[in-house]
């Protein structure tokens, strides 16, 4: 099992700054992409509707040894990754 965590606000664009009244801009994570070695494992087109910081659990079975790469891409077009190493023994 695979777990992840961003930390992101997920601002919806709906809500109001309390102070200035005016609407905060969207800015939500719109996919998560995960690859082992290279090849895809896992994407997900992410809603509006899912809370700050997103989690992603999902299970992988994966033979060898590599490592993974984890993307989360933003509606304004930033792109964040991060890698992990792991072993496989036995």
């Amino acid at each position: 099992v695979i777990k992840t965590l961003i930390s992101h606000k997920m601002e919806s664009g709906l809500r109001k700054d309390s102070k200035t009244g005016k609407l905060i801009p969207r800015k939500i994570i719109k996919k998560f992409t995960a690859t082992f070695n290279g090849k895809p494992v896992f994407s997900v087109d992410i809603e509006p509707g899912v809370s700050a910081n997103p989690y992603m659990q999902f299970s992988v079975k994966v033979q060898e040894s590599g490592e993974f790469e984890f993307t989360w891409v933003d509606d304004d077009g930033s792109v964040y990754k991060t890698k992990k190493k792991i072993a496989v023994k036995g």
